[in-house]
């Protein structure tokens, strides 16, 4: 989430929101938002999990999810994927971005 926030300018210029979704509770993200001065809202998805469950990146005998960074465009489709720990790395979800906003 850091390097997120350290690029966020990168989103920003294409005309997208960034938002994290994990599978930690409300107050959990909340201080971990607080510690790394995020920007960006993080969704919770503790209660059901079936927001990770849907997008595939659900462990069920965890019970959390995989680290992933999905790129979805205006009408809902997801156009970019990456998983595991290169998820972290915001050069192919921004490029991904941008290539959206040339689009228009």
């Amino acid at each position: 989430m850091s390097g997120y926030q350290a690029g966020i300018s990168k989103f920003e210029g294409a005309d997208t929101q960034v938002f994290g979704i994990s599978t930690d509770n409300t107050p959990s993200q909340g201080e971990f938002a607080k510690k790394l001065s995020l920007t960006f809202p993080l969704l919770s998805d503790f209660a059901t999990r079936k927001t990770a469950e849907a997008y595939g990146v659900l462990m069920p005998a965890r019970g959390i999810a995989n680290r992933a960074t999905f790129v979805v465009d205006k009408e809902g489709k997801i156009t970019y994927i990456e998983e595991g720990s290169s998820a972290v790395d915001i050069s192919g979800a921004a490029d991904a971005c941008s290539r959206l906003g040339h689009k228009k």
